[in-house]
């Protein structure tokens, strides 16, 4: 559940998006009008899956937004809000959209998680009510976030909107720690227990633990593997058959992506974190490709840092591209 939003809202805004785009509506609450649609839909995703890069751009960026969240989230310093930036307006130019930004960059305050999230809950609380407004209206969000934090604000909307999708949370950490449990106090290490509803951060939960694939997880704290061994939530660890273990998890679901780039192998891109075991490009690329066979209904990519200002962006999306491509 999304704090504010009554049921009646929420029912208005569920019948609104059924009539305008039926077809992503979750079968759940529609059975009967829209299962035929969206079994069409799987259809042609499946006929279509290797279109041309030619004609994915000759169609990009119709439902597609492009959000940036510019401000701080948790951050030990300021280096992930200096390369969001260029994130955001690379993804922009690869759809031909304009970018919705939200907040401004501001001196990171490295402190404890309860000061980072009360700092940051303006922000937060405005790029929740701009994904709902996107979900609403039908659209999939390419998002550039500065930190992994910023997904409370984020996921509960996912949920709300698409409860029959998965989430896919690339990450070398699974961020599952609590208030309770966290040894460190970074806000950013409880990211994904918040939208699971395991503490409450004001800005909702409702992501289901069933629904949550921690992908490329490989630093993991004593507390979130017992969580993870004792609920359905799901572990792919890197290493032989990543990707097929990855879509055997998925299961042909919907897919909403998360990607903390620190999933890679230390070097690749600038990260706060390196942890040594991480993929390849070529491993990330072929494991996204290999949850996005599916209906694709957005992605956010965080923890990308700069240290020049000029990194090549370009291995980064090429990667991504099995997923840039199936968006709508």
């Amino acid at each position: 559940m999304i704090p504010g939003g009554s049921n009646a809202l929420i029912l208005s805004r569920l019948n609104s998006v059924a009539r305008r785009c039926p077809i992503q509506y979750p079968p759940a609450l529609l059975p009967k009008r829209h299962s035929a649609t969206r079994a069409n839909l799987a259809n042609i995703h499946g006929r279509n899956g290797r279109r041309s890069l030619n004609a994915m751009n000759d169609s990009a960026g119709a439902n597609v937004a492009v959000v940036h969240f510019a401000g701080r989230a948790g951050d030990h310093n300021d280096r992930a809000m200096a390369a969001s930036p260029r994130l955001a307006a690379a993804l922009a130019a690869r759809f031909d959209v304009e970018t919705e930004t939200i907040g401004e960059p501001r001196p990171a305050l490295s402190t404890d998680w309860d000061v980072e999230l009360e700092a940051a809950r303006d922000e937060l609380t405005q790029m929740q009510r701009a994904y709902l407004r996107l979900f609403d209206d039908g659209r999939a969000p390419v998002t550039a976030l500065s930190r992994c934090a910023v997904a409370p604000a984020t996921l509960p909307v996912v949920a709300r909107y698409r409860p029959d999708a998965v989430v896919v949370w690339f990450d070398a950490h699974a961020d599952l720690n609590t208030p309770e449990t966290t040894t460190t106090g970074y806000l950013g290490g409880l990211a994904l227990s918040a939208p699971l509803g395991l503490w409450d951060s004001g800005l909702g939960s409702g992501l289901r633990m069933e629904r949550a694939i921690i992908a490329g997880g490989r630093d993991i704290d004593p507390p979130e593997a017992s969580l993870i061994a004792s609920t359905p939530l799901t572990l792919v660890e890197p290493g032989t058959g990543f990707a097929a273990r990855l879509a055997d998890a998925v299961a042909g679901r919907p897919v909403y992506i998360h990607i903390d780039c620190d999933v890679l192998e230390p070097g690749i891109v600038p990260t706060d974190y390196r942890i040594p075991g991480g993929l390849t490009l070529d491993e990330f690329q072929e494991a996204v490709e290999a949850v996005s066979g599916g209906e694709l209904v957005g992605v956010e990519i965080g923890e990308l840092e700069t240290e020049t200002g000029e990194e090549d962006l370009a291995p980064l999306l090429a990667a991504l591209e099995p997923a840039l491509g199936r968006l709508p």
